[in-house]
């Protein structure tokens, strides 16, 4: 009788996650945050804020997309797996629901809990005659010359509306100098100048304890009469257009990159309509005739509210409340660089490795190696990537010193940083004016690690100093966003750094890498060879893990990769902040995967990959979340933490991200304190605390 062979049954067809779904999914814990009782008050108008910036971004973005795609040919549709034009109506309804949610917490929660804390927020109909008579003083002296109403009539013949500006739709009747009411009737628009004024609030006049302010907008519907005082009856509605921001540039290898991307902004600014979102209660033939004259659709169309770009809460006044507000946590100096600004970073980063941990610490230390860098006589060299540039940079301003000192600058500037083109394009004329060179990207790749490398001659030889992060070199986003970075002067590190800088210069593929992990070259396959060995030590009976912290988890190569792991008995855990197309606990595919989303005051922005490795844990930390286009169409870097003090450290806060039970919510946003019994954990403050204590030994 012949030897039969055990076979593996074939994998059964995965269960994925729907993308769009999975990213809306996300953005209701973003509103979960504003709904929490538990979040202070004026915080939580800053997660509204939050939510209404993440949705105009994903209707700028994904639904434009999802609106091109459903005009592709029926044949070419086919291909997509899914209709596009099923996923938009389903889009649509889930978007509505949960606006019609984010209007309840506002008006139902937020607005009646800000008045228990004497903070009324007041229209032009709660006003007192004395609140009436200051209100109309300060539409006179500081508001009626910003206005410039556009009248809709036949001598108009196109209005163009700029995206993500709230508008004012005014609908005039009534008796005009003898004719009838019914005869005359008029529309106008008029864009509500926000910035010019200052911001979107209007403070008015403390009454004992009692806070009062205004929306801009009520400022003018309380005054708008004087402007046309011959009309009997006046309406004002408000209107916002979000146009399709998604940039179609082919990324050919000749051409001005960067004249391309200015054109592309300038097709930005009048870019196809994503949607329309008008006031319900605006007059018929008001919204008509803006739909006449801009050439939107139905389909373009978004019911609202009375109130647009919620995004403008970032600046609702605090009145010093400071108890509404999250307590400070001070950036805390870091435990092993030098505290002291007379104190040279290079010879810290020449003994050992350190890792620090944004925004808990300052970003200030790597604006003060780039500082130190441009002054050093011994420094030869800076290179740098640029992927989101702070509007004034002090890392730009640092490597304008730098190069202007003499050294050889070379700057690796994003120019497809989606919604940052315009900051990164000014830095770069500026760099390149002052003598360094700057690389536009790479044709057909988005450069998107986080790379510093600094070139010093030390006893007559080169030695090279490297800064990797996770993060963006933004001292703005530093502030909010948690990321790690390491600075090194490990050879096995920056000798591959300075390979990935020379790739940037030459465009010539490089030779394998034996740390870094570097996309689109071998990231991809470097993942699959370390998921295979846990594999294998669970197929042989040992302890198999993968710990992986990310953004978003919506490649479906590797989402495959993860199910193989899980029936092989692998066990993964998840942290996913955003969007997961992996569905975890189905039986017979990813029983052995769990999966948890943490929101809290700061965004995790961090991506570490973790792998048991047979008791040798391997731990990267990286630039690049698990997606299609961070895979193969990206630049980016994974790097292993060598150094035992910095593996056991991000292993630690990692652990606390894993433990966490107040901010953590399953895959389907369940909290996980729902119904738990454990001593609370909170990571983001345990985080601080650690930090705290640890600067203190």
């Amino acid at each position: 009788m012949p030897h039969e062979t055990a076979t593996t049954p074939p994998a059964p067809e995965p269960t994925l996650l729907n993308r769009e779904q999975s990213w809306l999914t996300f953005n209701a814990r973003v509103l979960q945050e504003a709904q929490s009782p538990e979040v202070p008050l004026l915080e939580r108008l800053k997660f509204l804020a939050i939510f209404s910036s993440n949705l105009d971004e994903y209707f700028k973005v994904r639904v434009a997309t999802l609106r091109r795609l459903q005009n592709l040919k029926r044949k070419t549709r086919e291909k997509l797996g899914e209709d596009p034009a099923t996923q938009l109506q389903q889009v649509l309804a889930e978007v509505s629901r949960q606006q019609e949610l984010f209007g309840d917490t506002f008006r139902n929660h937020i607005l009646p809990e800000l008045r228990r804390q004497h903070i009324h927020l007041v229209s032009e109909h709660d006003l007192t005659g004395e609140q009436r008579r200051w209100v109309q003083q300060y539409f006179r002296e500081k508001v009626q010359d910003l206005l410039s109403p556009i009248v809709l009539d036949d001598n108009l013949h196109h209005l163009f509306l700029k995206d993500q500006t709230t508008y004012l739709v005014l609908y005039l009747t009534g008796h005009v100098k003898g004719k009838k009411a019914e005869d005359e009737e008029r529309v106008l628009v008029m864009e509500l100048p926000t910035k010019r004024h200052g911001g979107r609030f209007v403070q008015l006049p403390d009454q004992g304890s009692e806070h009062y302010v205004m929306f801009l907008d009520d400022v003018v519907r309380c005054c708008a009469q004087e402007l046309f005082p011959k009309y009997e009856h006046l309406d004002v509605s408000s209107i916002k257009i979000s146009r399709d921001a998604e940039l179609d540039i082919q990324e050919e290898v000749s051409g001005n990159m960067l004249a391309k991307i200015k054109s592309s902004l300038q097709k930005r600014e009048t870019g196809y309509p994503a949607r329309l979102l008008y006031d319900p209660a605006m007059p018929k033939p008001a919204l008509r005739a803006v739909m006449q004259k801009t050439g939107i659709g139905k389909e373009e169309l978004v019911e609202g509210s009375r109130y647009h770009n919620f995004r403008d809460f970032f600046g609702f006044p605090g009145f010093g409340r400071k108890e509404l507000q999250y307590a400070p946590q001070n950036a805390l100096p870091h435990p092993s660089l030098p505290r002291s600004k007379d104190e040279s970073m290079l010879a810290a980063i020449s003994q050992r490795d350190h890792l620090i941990h944004y925004p808990y610490q300052s970003f200030d230390y790597v604006t003060r190696l780039i500082k130190e860098a441009a002054k050093d006589p011994a420094v030869t060299e800076v290179s740098i990537t640029l992927y989101r540039v702070a509007g004034k940079s002090e890392v730009a301003k640092a490597l304008l010193k730098a190069a202007k000192n003499g050294k050889r600058v070379t700057v690796v500037v994003e120019l497809k940083a989606r919604f940052d083109e315009e900051s990164n394009i000014r830095w770069a004329e500026k760099l390149e004016r002052a003598g360094a060179v700057v690389i536009y990207g790479v044709p057909e790749l988005k450069v998107h690690a986080k790379l510093l490398l600094v070139a010093r001659q030390e006893e007559g030889q080169p030695r090279h100093y490297a800064y990797l992060s996770t993060g963006n070199f933004n001292e703005a986003t530093a502030h909010v966003y948690a990321d790690h970075g390491l600075f090194t002067a490990d050879e096995r590190l920056t000798t591959e750094v300075a390979r990935i800088f020379d790739f940037f210069r030459s465009r010539e593929t490089p030779a394998p890498f034996g740390h870094l992990l570097v996309a689109p070259f071998e990231l991809r396959n470097r993942l699959n060879h370390l998921i295979d060995v846990e594999i294998e030590h669970a197929r042989l009976g040992q302890e198999a893990y993968i710990i992986l912290k990310l953004n978003a988890l919506q490649d479906e190569g590797m989402v495959r990769k993860l199910y193989e792991a899980s029936r092989a008995g692998v066990r993964v855990e998840l942290l996913i902040r955003g969007i997961s197309c992996l569905i975890p606990g189905v039986a017979g595919q990813s029983e052995n995967i769990q999966q948890r989303g943490l929101v809290d005051r700061y965004l995790e922005h961090a991506r570490v990959y973790v792998f048991g490795n047979g008791g040798q844990e391997r731990v990267y930390v990286a630039s690049a979340d698990w997606m299609a286009r961070n895979l193969d169409r990206r630049v980016e870097v994974a790097f292993p933490l060598y150094d035992a003090d910095v593996r056991r450290e991000v292993r630690h806060l990692l652990d606390l991200q894993r433990q966490d039970n107040q901010k953590s919510r399953d895959w389907q946003n369940q909290y996980l304190r729902d119904g738990a019994d454990d001593k609370p954990v909170r990571a983001q403050q345990a985080t601080y605390e650690y930090l705290r204590k640890k600067r203190r030994k």
